[in-house]
């Protein structure tokens, strides 16, 4: 069995709830700290523990088992110094991987610049997600895996139907990588299929890619 991971949350704001009780749910144990009590009290009975104390003091922070925590999220608000200081102060107190919520392009630059191994912006993340699924209906999910690249899963492009994947030529094309294709009428799936694989038109494509070769990939008719 696998060891549960761990994770620490520094704010409780609604970002942080939100992923506080998503991880829980997922079977992690989240370790989570704010100033306010009653933030706290929200999430304390899916919380492994509950720490009422200020994100930015050193103090606190040598009190959690921060080398140990599989990740440190960090969700402090609008004020752009004290999820600096946090995160400077984590990543010197041995933090393996710091993921702090940014609030504009710079401040994500600086936090980059004193340790934050990734840098999220949600509501721009979830408007581009959105934004996508409404202008191409064919794209059934959409899962971003880094700032490059994403995974979706796409319907088949009746331009492609009839063809094998070979003669499709996605990668050389457009530069999509297919990973598998589901069969939706039949209820199966095909990972990593060979070049001799028909494209038939109930068939979903999952993909990988880069925005620009995903776009053009989801504009074939």
């Amino acid at each position: 069995m696998a060891p549960t991971k761990k994770f620490i949350m520094l704010g409780m704001g609604t970002f942080g709830t939100a992923l506080t009780r998503k991880l829980a749910a997922n079977g992690c144990q989240v370790t989570g700290v704010d100033q306010r009590r009653e933030r706290l009290d929200v999430v304390k009975h899916v919380v492994h523990e509950a720490v009422i104390g200020d994100s930015t003091d050193r103090q606190v922070l040598e009190n959690l088992a921060i080398r140990d925590a599989t990740a440190v999220f960090i969700s402090l608000g609008e004020n752009i110094s004290t999820s600096l200081l946090a995160t400077l102060h984590v990543k010197e107190l041995g933090a393996r991987n710091v993921i702090v919520k940014g609030v504009t392009l710079e401040h994500g630059k600086i936090l980059e610049h004193v340790g934050a191994d990734r840098v999220v912006f949600p509501e721009e993340e979830v408007a581009r997600e959105l934004a996508d699924r409404m202008t191409w209906p064919n794209v059934l999910d959409y899962l971003p895996i880094d700032p490059d690249y994403s995974v979706a899963e796409v319907a088949m492009p009746g331009s492609l139907s009839g063809r094998t994947l070979a003669d499709a030529n996605l990668r050389s094309r457009i530069g999509v990588h297919v990973m598998g294709i589901k069969d939706v009428m039949r209820g199966k799936f095909e990972m990593f299929p060979d070049g001799k694989t028909m494209l038939l038109e109930d068939q979903v494509l999952l993909v990988v890619g880069r925005e620009k070769e995903l776009a053009a990939l989801r504009e074939m008719a």
